[in-house]
């Protein structure tokens, strides 16, 4: 087995293979915050759009939906190190981005294809749709492994 990885490709597969996601936003001053700007991480479920774009289905009622809309600046934890004993030993992906609010059908079937379980609550009137726009992505494939990959690399356009 080699070390050498094709680092966009491996990233993609590790967005893509993910469901679940650290959401990092710029926390803005609101109930019980703090003040800003914070970083404020939670935990989201993402899917992809065909291009690679990872979506988000959350609620205005969010800190993070709210934070977002004050900055559409995002970063997106991909964790693929399950079942390591050292799980710094193995990948991750951390995505930079901009998100929005999309109103798009199609978008929205394919994340409740990834995620059914959200159907439930698809159809509350709080709960959007969000596309991330990468800028660029920075994968850890291991240790001394280290990747800065650009959007135009990351993303797959045809």
């Amino acid at each position: 087995m080699t070390d050498e990885i094709d680092p966009a490709p491996f990233c993609r597969r590790i967005i893509r293979a993910a469901g679940p996601a650290t959401l990092a936003t710029t926390a803005v001053k609101g109930k019980g915050g703090v003040g800003g700007p914070w970083p404020y991480a939670s935990l989201v479920l993402t899917a992809c759009d065909g291009q690679g774009n990872p979506l988000l289905l959350i609620s205005d009622l969010a800190d993070h939906t709210r934070n977002m809309r004050a900055d559409a600046r995002v970063s997106l934890l991909y964790d693929g190190t399950g079942g390591l004993d050292d799980p710094l030993t193995g990948p991750r992906v951390t995505l930079q981005g901009e998100a929005g609010q999309v109103e798009d059908g199609g978008l929205m079937d394919i994340y409740l294809a990834r995620h059914p379980q959200a159907k439930f609550y698809a159809e509350f009137k709080d709960f959007h749709l969000f596309r991330v726009r990468p800028l660029r992505a920075h994968l850890v494939a291991g240790f001394g492994r280290i990747h800065w990959i650009e959007a135009g690399e990351l993303l797959e356009i045809d």
